[in-house]
């Protein structure tokens, strides 16, 4: 059974449904039993048409469910307007499915999850385990989430903005689970910086292009994380950092900054770097000021922090980093929220010498990692410091 094939016809399948009057959610629960009727089926005996197949079999279950919720006028009227069956359009619906998953109804987190599941084409264990979360907390968000945009027609779709979250979102989360979304996201990315007149699609173009261009070194060949300081700059993709810096400095020129292009200039000024020791951590640190000008952003102040401890020394980010937790204290009542500030405080402290806080601290992040990767990370560089302070 080629899974791939399935995910990849699935956006389209939905899509046509959708033109023929299914809601969204209605549209996507056919379309998901098609596929498992696709898993039974196709291993003995493979249509001539795969995606012709999967519409009847969707449209099929679609007009079944709409029998036995409807009135019988309406059931008869919806299989009079049954389409004759034949080759179905070649069209890529998936850059407009985005639009619709990211109905302003929805919260970033249920909207990119719902991408995951009806326009990726993961299931919900798939998805739980990308979010580290119980599978069944998984399947309540998306279900609220297709509750929330039942209803709602192919043509009322979300702004550009949160489409652009969400394109940035499933990229991030194309690194982690079994799927791999990172191309997809950037395929989808370039369709949407050609279609809109939106700086903002230019610099998230920049950024994903910047970062996937540095995913060969990121990780050694055992699966454990390479630290930027620590990668292979000459396994870095030369020619994508060529067109994102390109992609950038024309977004740049038209002089309507936003959070994505301060993002990618950051992201520039690492891969323009011939050495770490080249980095030039104060423009970085003046492209930090603009973002948190841009969303006063706890994570961004978090790396920022970061980027000040590098240009002016680890007194000075341990400074930034003592100012962002008492103003997250001050605003919610409670310390620093974010996962990743005790292994940003780590990594300042050990800088600074102060090795036994710096492993107590990794120690820390490790149980609060995000993921398996960077929880092993965090717990070999705890355990690198403690064997270097029992020497």
């Amino acid at each position: 059974m080629d899974e791939a094939l399935l995910r990849s016809l699935t956006p389209s399948v939905l899509a046509i449904l959708g033109r023929r009057g299914a809601d969204f959610a209605a549209a996507e629960d056919a379309v998901q039993e098609a596929l498992l009727e696709a898993l039974r089926v196709w291993p003995d005996h493979r249509p001539r048409d795969p995606k012709g197949w999967l519409v009847t079999v969707a449209w099929r279950k679609f007009l079944d469910a709409a029998r036995a919720e409807t009135a019988r006028r309406r059931r008869e009227e919806r299989v009079e307007e049954e389409p004759a069956s034949g080759p179905a359009p070649a069209v890529d619906d998936t850059l407009q499915l985005y639009f619709l998953c990211a109905h302003p109804s929805l919260t970033p987190s249920s909207a990119v999850a719902l991408t995951l599941r009806a326009v990726g084409g993961l299931t919900t264990r798939q998805i739980a385990r990308a979010y580290l979360v119980p599978e069944a907390t998984m399947a309540q968000r998306i279900s609220r989430a297709k509750r929330t945009v039942a209803g709602v027609r192919l043509d009322r779709p979300g702004d550009v903005a949160t489409v652009l979250r969400v394109l940035y979102l499933v990229f991030n989360e194309g690194y982690s689970g079994d799927v791999d979304l990172a191309a997809e996201a950037i395929r989808l990315t370039r369709q949407l910086a050609a279609a809109v007149d939106h700086p903002e699609a230019a610099g998230l173009l920049a950024l994903i292009l910047l970062h996937h261009a540095r995913r060969a070194a990121r990780t050694a060949p055992d699966g454990s994380l390479v630290p930027l300081a620590e990668q292979d700059r000459g396994r870095w993709d030369t020619g994508l950092i060529a067109e994102g810096i390109g992609i950038l400095q024309a977004a740049l020129a038209r002089d309507r900054l936003g959070e994505f292009q301060a993002q990618a200039a950051i992201a520039a000024l690492h891969a323009d770097a011939p050495t770490v020791e080249e980095t030039d951590w104060v423009q970085i640190v003046e492209w930090y000021d603009e973002l948190v000008r841009l969303t006063d952003s706890p994570v961004v102040r978090l790396n920022r922090a970061v980027a000040v401890g590098e240009a002016d020394g680890p007194r000075a980010g341990l400074a930034a980093l003592a100012a962002l937790e008492d103003s997250s204290r001050s605003a919610s009542g409670r310390g620093h929220p974010m996962p990743r500030h005790a292994a940003v405080a780590a990594y300042l402290h050990e800088r600074d010498g102060d090795l036994a806080t710096a492993a107590r601290l990794y120690a820390e992040a490790a149980g609060k990692a995000p993921n398996l990767a960077e929880r092993d990370h965090l717990t070999r560089q705890a355990a690198r410091l403690n064997a270097r302070r029992h020497r």
